[in-house]
């Protein structure tokens, strides 16, 4: 059943929040992370092989631990060369499905332009606000939630996150900012290397210059923007600007070191 969202109201109190990218598609994970202390977590459909009944029972976990959970779905927008009409719809049809499983928010990779961010929005809320498919199941309590009720609590609690991954995304930030309804927006560095011309290359200054333009821009649009730490001292330099989300990488890259290291420690 729908619960009032952590995650935004941390958000909307300034409050310093650290999340993680879910790259290893288990329940028992998701609920590591979430009794590990993190504020929220992405379960990653874009990259990684998930099935619809193992996400249920990843959100449920999610749930049990406390942790807000967000979905990055599969698909992009038009303007980023991955999509198209059909692809738009596609991404629709999997906004509406993750909600319905009883995601807290969606991330939607490759926003190019104010109509992506624009349709990422309408298929997830109900009208006045939106378009988004009508159903009840377990986001409702199987009906211990009226509809309408229903309606209003998902207007508010759920979340629309847009990545900016694509050197037009870079271009268009003050007009996809300007779409209401965009809750956060989030880095893309590695895609965003290889729009730029620079591939792999998450520190070229161009790339960070770009990344910089982008959380100027949610700055003075007060939209919060996530940033993606990737070397030793730039969480502290965001926080200098007045960035307060985090993504610390993923749950396969940690697990792999901590996995290393450990083995290490008993090799020397």
């Amino acid at each position: 059943m729908l619960k009032p969202n952590r995650l935004k109201q941390k958000l909307a109190e300034g409050a310093v929040v650290h999340g993680l990218l879910n790259s290893m598609p288990s329940a028992l994970m998701v609920e590591m992370i979430g009794h590990a202390g993190y504020d929220f977590v992405i379960l990653d459909m874009e990259h990684a092989c998930v099935n619809p009944e193992t996400l249920e029972h990843m959100l449920r976990a999610a749930e049990c631990a406390g942790l807000p959970a967000l979905v990055r779905v599969p698909g992009g927008g038009a303007g980023s060369g991955r999509g198209s009409a059909g692809g738009a719809a596609c991404t629709a049809a999997a906004i509406t499905r993750v909600l319905d499983a009883g995601a807290l928010g969606v991330v939607v990779p490759h926003v190019c332009t104010a109509d992506d961010a624009r349709a990422a929005v309408q298929a997830s809320r109900y009208h006045p606000l939106g378009q988004r498919g009508i159903s009840g199941g377990r986001t409702t309590g199987f009906g211990a939630i009226p509809l309408t009720d229903y309606f209003e609590l998902a207007n508010r609690e759920i979340m629309v996150v847009a990545m900016i991954e694509d050197a037009q995304g870079v271009e268009n930030i003050d007009a996809i900012l300007s779409v209401p309804g965009i809750g956060m927006v989030l880095e893309g560095a590695i895609d965003l290397s290889q729009s730029l011309g620079f591939p792999g290359q998450a520190q070229h200054p161009q790339v960070q210059a770009a990344i910089g333009r982008v959380a100027d821009a949610c700055r003075e649009r007060k939209v919060p923007f996530c940033a993606i730490p990737r070397e030793g001292g730039q969480h502290a330099a965001w926080l200098v600007r007045g960035v307060h989300a985090f993504l610390l990488g993923d749950d396969r890259g940690v697990s792999f070191r901590a996995l290393k290291a450990h083995v290490a420690a008993y090799s020397q």
